[in-house]
């Protein structure tokens, strides 16, 4: 069933979080996703958060590597920022937010098959594998 309502609040995720080129927006999905199973209730309950960070923590490393899989990079990503994976595929990282960047972006193929679209499907199948883990 597709979820109009997450995809909806998730819009301003793309980019790196507003086009910023900060943590990708499709991870921070994941993670949320992930939040929903295997979260805290309360604030005060401090075992399960702890809990779930170790999950969490295991698919930012599964999404870095599966990363550097996909693309064939020689390069460790060291980080989960949309600026950095642009990098990886591209050799470089776009300022979305700019008009003559952006078109860049485009004709690169960022939302062609191998871009931006690929590394959001990245995102979802690490989530999928741990979640399929955690809940059975």
């Amino acid at each position: 069933m597709f979820d109009t309502e997450a995809f909806k609040a998730a819009t301003v995720l793309s980019g790196g979080v507003a086009r910023r080129g900060e943590t990708c927006g499709a991870l921070i999905g994941g993670l949320l996703a992930l939040g929903q199973a295997a979260g805290r209730e309360k604030i005060e309950d401090t075992q399960a958060y702890r809990d779930a960070m170790k999950p969490a923590n295991e698919i930012c490393d599964n999404f870095k590597l599966r990363v550097q899989e996909v693309f064939k990079s020689e390069k460790s990503l060291e980080s989960t920022l949309c600026r950095d994976i642009q990098s990886i595929i591209y050799g470089r990282a776009f300022d979305l937010n700019e008009k003559e960047d952006y078109q860049a972006f485009l004709d690169a193929g960022g939302h062609g098959d191998t871009g931006c679209p690929l590394v959001c499907s990245i995102a979802a199948e690490v989530t999928s594998e741990k979640l399929e883990e955690i809940l059975g």
